[in-house]
């Protein structure tokens, strides 16, 4: 009898907002090379929508923690 393929265990989600980033950066780095097999190319295009998920995440939470500490009032930001 043939074996059956275990499941693939999920990635593991980003340390922090600036990992999930790097990561993100290297993943549309090797896509765009084009030189992933198609199945790893898929798998990849997954984990970068995943990663942007988790960067989009943390940005409106980042915001909202900003507007708690404005008063509830949204201010544009200004660099020193």
């Amino acid at each position: 009898m043939p074996k059956a393929a275990a499941a693939p265990t999920p990635p593991a989600e980003p340390a922090s907002y600036e990992a999930a980033l790097q990561e993100l950066e290297d993943l549309v780095g090797r896509i765009e090379a084009g030189q992933l097999p198609l199945e790893q190319m898929l798998t990849s295009y997954q984990r970068g929508a995943q990663l942007l998920q988790f960067c989009r995440a943390r940005l409106d939470a980042v915001q909202q923690q900003i507007k708690l500490l404005d008063e509830g009032v949204l201010k544009p930001w200004t660099p020193q």
